[in-house]
């Protein structure tokens, strides 16, 4: 491992004695070591980034979307150093990561592959790769949509709603969660259909097999609904139909073997729900 590529998000205060510090312990443990350094993910989807051993991310959740955006197509793997506010997706805490570099180079960790999604517009394919969901939403307008869902071809539901979310298992602790659709283990080969505060009490999220084909199709609309990407990047939809299921690419995320996941999701996502009961 000598080829290291580090993204830093600009927006959270990484002085250049943290960048200072990281070098250095990439150096410690291999002195023959090439750092390339990535601002904000600019320059990160260049095909010569294909030779990249592995890209330390230095944010939150967001950068390592757009970095599993941006490298998905070159297989190189990603370990996230959490310097953002949740950091769900992150290995570890910046303050842990000298042994978390030492263990990277002594080989003693894993790689975790997480599924990614595709979207084909009106069966034109687009660049649009997400790791955690896709959304279709109405626009600016307070007018719902009615929605068509058909999985593989065959029809599945008709609802009137606010916006249909297509998580991955990863994706399922983010939007789709808030919606109330159920937290996936992230090693699963499914994929999540959550209807976005749908006018029926009968509209339940769905689980779907990973290799199903999920088409939405827009009957009632009174402005181009928007579909978004991660979250982070977005699209006003002028087709009828969005096509949606699993993308060829992977995201290759750096879990280390002392990781507990469940302990994860209990700090992170479980017990921050007394925040919002004033504890």
């Amino acid at each position: 491992m000598k080829n290291i590529g580090i993204n830093i998000n600009t927006d959270k205060n990484i002085s250049r004695d943290i960048l200072d510090k990281i070098f250095q312990y990439i150096h410690e443990e291999c002195s023959e070591a090439k750092i390339k350094v990535f601002y904000d993910s600019k320059g990160l989807d260049n095909e010569e980034n294909i030779e990249l051993d592995v890209v330390m991310v230095l944010g939150g959740d967001g950068t390592i979307l757009g970095t599993a955006r941006a490298l998905a197509k070159y297989d190189v793997p990603i370990f996230g150093i959490n310097r953002g506010h949740l950091g769900f997706l992150a290995e570890v805490e910046l303050e842990d990561c000298k042994k978390a570099i030492k263990n990277l180079f002594k080989g003693q960790y894993k790689i975790e592959d997480r599924i990614m999604l595709k979207c084909d517009l009106n069966e034109k394919e687009e660049d649009f790769l997400a790791l955690n969901d896709i959304v279709l939403t109405k626009g600016n307008l307070s007018r719902i949509v009615k929605y068509s869902i058909y999985v593989d071809d065959v029809w599945y539901t008709t609802f009137v709603a606010d916006g249909v979310i297509v998580a991955t298992p990863t994706g399922s602790t983010a939007y789709s969660l808030s919606a109330g659709g159920p937290i996936l283990y992230p090693d699963l080969d499914v994929l999540e259909v959550t209807p976005i505060c749908p006018h029926s009490l009968g509209i339940r999220p769905i689980i779907l097999n990973g290799n199903s084909k999920i088409n939405i199709k827009v009957l009632k609309k009174y402005e181009d609904p928007v579909l978004t990407i991660d979250g982070q990047r977005y699209k006003k939809v002028t087709v009828d139909q969005v096509t949606i299921s699993k993308s060829k690419y992977q995201c290759r995320l750096i879990k280390f073997k002392d990781k507990d996941y469940f302990k994860i999701l209990r700090t992170k996502i479980s017990y921050r729900s007394r925040e919002c009961e004033g504890e």
